[in-house]
């Protein structure tokens, strides 16, 4: 029997319509075991238990009468605490952040809360969102589930912990340049980071997204026919479409996959990572795909005038701050900010024109392909205590050359769990489509899920 902390949302609301299970019960479970991981894995902030139980109780109603309030009427979730939902103080993983309770819901909230899903808590995050790291000046230091003094990952560390621990099925996590895709990988679970305007955001940015991080891509699918209802807030968002997120495995027969296996700058790749990488590959290889290697295409300078991209509006918002409140910015993150603090204009434009460059780059090297493979990750997870797996202020990037460029040229990039090295640290499949083909990237997830053979059981309390 499936421990009810363990059953995907599909199950929970497949067991809510037979009443073999009800909302209470399951969020009760979850929260049970939840009390008995989080001592240990501090993946959460704000948990309201007691509205999550009202909800449930609701939920619970409705069921009984046969009337769902909508596709995820008394799942749980959790929800990354840069997502604003209402009444909740939005400290962006600082402790630099003056605690004001939020207005509204974002968008992305209010979909799930609309869909009748219980929300259990919000999920941690480092100092503004700037580090692959259970790291924070807010936070307490979440923590890895498969070995506490690894890594979970960032910035959506807290939900990629949750996820891989049994917080319930469904997380919500934002990528600007891998935050959904690493902890992903380095928690052995989905998820799916959209097509740039996929899925609502509030405010928007150049890259950022909001993307499901689930056990299974099923549940992904359920969260993303919710996720991608239109709101006005977005004014980056796309049209809204008519997209049957349930559909099934895509065979990957016939389908053209590039294999980039090279990313052209930051870290090399781990000779695990990469043995991983390349069975997976042969896998679609296998089953009738047509394999063909990428050329890398992301330069050192690339990354390195991304980096002073993002060092420079990360600047203009910690200039902004107090002396008291910059003294209470992680300190790493302080530094590294400070590194945007002389930029003259014209290495400004030059930043904004790499942008550019590297969108451009990323869509000539992969649109002859229907899909691309690489490493999530260019290494496994490492030291829970460390801010990134160089640890060094100089070189805070070196780990995203696979997953950054996908956020530039706006196309949907999943990452899977494809293997684990000797030492146990769960891999990650990096699956890329064409910018807007979000379901054709699901669909080929779902296949390799099913292809990939048994996985690991997961960590427990």
């Amino acid at each position: 029997m499936t421990a009810i902390h363990d059953m995907t949302a599909g199950e929970l609301l497949a067991a809510y319509k037979t009443k073999k299970l009800s909302p209470v019960e399951a969020t009760d479970a979850v929260i049970a075991h939840i009390e008995a991981w989080e001592p240990k894995l501090k993946a959460l902030y704000a948990p309201d238990f007691e509205g999550a139980r009202t909800a449930a109780k609701a939920a619970e109603k409705r069921w009984q009468a046969g009337k769902p309030q909508g596709a995820l009427d008394g799942v749980p979730i959790t929800i990354k605490e840069n997502i604003a939902t209402k009444g909740v103080p939005v400290p962006l993983g600082t402790a630099a952040t003056e605690l004001v309770p939020a207005p509204e819901d974002a968008p992305a909230s209010a979909r799930v809360r609309e869909a009748g899903a219980v929300i259990l808590a919000k999920t941690t995050m480092p100092d503004y969102g700037m580090l692959s790291s259970g790291r924070s000046s807010f936070h307490p230091l979440t923590r890895n589930p498969w070995n506490l003094a690894w890594n979970p990952g960032g910035s959506s560390a807290g939900a990629g912990a949750a996820a891989a621990a049994g917080y319930g099925p469904l997380h919500l996590g934002t990528d600007i340049g891998g935050s959904v895709r690493l902890p992903a990988s380095w928690n052995g679970i989905f998820t799916l980071k959209p097509s740039l305007g996929r899925v609502p955001v509030d405010p928007p940015y150049f890259g950022r997204a909001i993307g499901p991080m689930t056990r299974t891509v099923a549940d992904a699918a359920l969260l993303m026919a919710e996720l991608s209802k239109p709101d006005w807030r977005d004014h980056m968002s796309l049209p809204p479409a008519e997209i049957d997120w349930s559909a099934g495995p895509r065979d990957p027969k016939g389908l053209k996959v590039g294999l980039h296996l090279d990313a052209g700058s930051g870290l090399p790749v781990d000779p695990e990572v990469k043995a991983a990488i390349e069975a997976a590959a042969r896998l679609f290889a296998d089953a009738g795909a047509h394999v063909e290697p990428v050329a890398p295409f992301l330069s050192p300078e690339m990354l390195h005038l991304q980096d002073l991209f993002w060092r420079v509006r990360s600047w203009g918002d910690f200039a902004a701050l107090s002396h008291a409140r910059q003294a209470k910015v992680l300190p790493f993150i302080a530094d590294w900010c400070r590194g945007g603090a002389d930029v003259s204009g014209t290495m400004v434009i030059r930043g904004v024109a790499n942008y550019m460059a590297i969108r451009a780059a990323t869509v000539r090297a992969t649109q002859p392909f229907d899909i691309v493979l690489s490493p999530t990750s260019p290494v496994p997870t490492y030291r829970a205590e460390w801010e990134t797996p160089t640890n060094d202020v100089q070189r805070p990037l070196e780990h995203i050359s696979f997953t950054m460029p996908y956020n530039m040229s706006e196309q949907p990039a999943a990452s899977i769990n494809c293997g684990y090295t000797q030492e146990g640290k769960p891999i990650g499949l990096q699956i890329a489509g064409r910018r807007f083909d979000d379901l054709g990237v699901l669909r080929v997830a779902h296949w390799f899920e099913t292809a990939r053979g048994p996985q690991k059981k997961w960590p427990a309390p």
